[in-house]
């Protein structure tokens, strides 16, 4: 699996995948253009999708997390039914030690937003794996 993985392979992953399991999805955003990364619906489902790449440098992955952590929520005033982090499958590895880290605050941010969501994509299996925000906490 490689080290470092792009936002933008991340992004690309993940749309070949919702189509195939039949979302419509938003245009692909240019660079430096604001809003959700990833609009996704399907039926009653709209799914809004905040996507970050796996960075060399431990304090910018953090940063990228956390910022997607509020572009995520902020997608409830756009009617969406399930906000979305999706991240590298790398991510996996340290999302334990950071839910562990925050302890009653991650547990208590889950409980506020059911609709958070953090997805592990893998770019080399072209696959994705879905969990709520609280299931990172034991």
């Amino acid at each position: 699996m490689p080290l470092l993985i792009t936002s933008e392979e991340t992004e690309d992953c993940l749309r070949r995948l919702l189509v195939a399991e039949g979302f419509k999805l938003s245009a692909k955003r240019s660079h430096g253009e604001t809003g959700v990364d990833i609009c996704a619906l399907r039926g009653n489902e709209q799914l809004c999708i905040e996507v970050i790449g796996f960075k060399s440098n431990p304090p910018n992955r953090a940063k990228d997390f956390y910022e997607a952590f509020f572009r995520a929520i902020s997608r409830l005033k756009d009617g969406a039914t399930r906000c979305v982090i999706a991240a590298p499958f790398r991510f996996k590895d340290g999302l334990p030690a950071r839910a562990h880290q925050y302890g009653e605050a991650w547990t208590r941010i889950g409980r506020a937003f059911p609709e958070l969501e953090i997805w592990l994509v893998n770019t080399q299996a072209g696959a994705y794996s879905v969990s709520k925000w609280g299931g990172w906490h034991t």
